[in-house]
């Protein structure tokens, strides 16, 4: 069976409004030829002539009575689907938005980014996931936003943007020996280490610093989280060697120190799907984000 041409509805919305061929013609920008040929189309597609003479003007049939609110409102609901989107009431926003990052971004961050949308916004709400583990597939279905740092180019439907620029620093507890004195390689490297990776590894980035001084680092346990890494530092004799202003209040009353070798940088990126760009909302909250970033030094 043949697909109906839909466009014969925006002719028939205004053939039925006008009552004339030739002023319904003169609205489309048709031919009055053009227009009897569409109102023909439509007699035939409809079974019904819709239009019919009476004395020198049209009226139209019982049949194109009944449709004629029916294909107002349709063709009013095709033009609401093809216009842009209305411009974002953020009052009357209401929404769940999912974020997933580090304990540290959410302990360093959140506040300031859950005042800043409450007050813009009230009826929004932030769920935080723990970041576990990267995972692109979650971005494509289940995660509004994510952050992270970026290995490698991520796959052609993810969107990221820089966040800020992060450098490791040292954390011990009051009391520790490196809590005094200047901190140099060999003293660091001598010091008991927590070391964080998500996937388990005994090395990293501060690793491969330290190794161009010709020193090793002894990591005598291994976290999955800046968070864990912190809490055991300031309870027994570890370093814990983190990203500075990703984590600064998590360590807030202990000691940290800036590391005696050339510190590893790391960039903060967010990262989102592309089904999700162009959304007003979205694109609101990722402003805010990256705003609350920058101002919180």
């Amino acid at each position: 069976m043949a697909r109906p041409d839909l466009n014969l509805l925006v002719t028939l919305d205004v053939l039925l409004e006008e009552g004339s061929v030739t002023r319904a013609g003169e609205r489309l920008a048709l031919s009055p030829s053009a227009m009897s040929r569409a109102l023909a189309r439509l007699r035939r597609a409809t079974g019904d002539p819709l239009l019919v003479r009476s004395g020198r003007g049209l009226v139209p049939t019982p049949r194109a009575l009944e449709l004629r609110e029916r294909v107002r409102t349709l063709v009013h609901d095709a033009e609401e689907v093809l216009r842009p989107a209305a411009r974002l009431e953020l009052a009357t926003l209401t929404r769940t938005f999912s974020l997933r990052c580090s304990d540290g971004f959410v302990e360093r961050f959140g506040p300031a980014l859950v005042a800043t949308a409450g007050a813009e916004a009230p009826g929004v709400r932030l769920r935080f996931l723990q970041k576990t583990r990267s995972d692109p597939r979650s971005l494509r279905d289940a995660v509004d936003l994510e952050t992270g740092v970026l290995d490698e180019a991520p796959p052609p439907d993810l969107r990221s943007l820089p966040l800020f620029t992060d450098r490791f620093v040292g954390v011990v507890r009051p009391g520790h020996p490196l809590s005094t004195g200047t901190v140099t390689v060999a003293r660091y490297a001598a010091a008991r280490h927590v070391h964080v990776s998500r996937r388990g590894l005994a090395e990293g980035l501060v690793d491969e610093a330290i190794r161009a001084t010709g020193r090793q680092r002894e990591v005598v346990t291994v976290v999955d989280g800046f968070g864990a890494a912190v809490a055991l530092a300031r309870a027994a004799d570890l370093v814990a060697t983190v990203p500075q202003r990703h984590t600064e209040n998590l360590w807030h009353g202990m000691h940290s120190f800036a590391l005696p070798f050339p510190a590893p940088q790391v960039t903060v990126s967010l990262l989102w799907h592309l089904r999700l760009d162009a959304d007003p909302a979205h694109r609101w909250l990722r402003d805010r984000v990256t705003g609350v970033c920058r101002d919180t030094g």
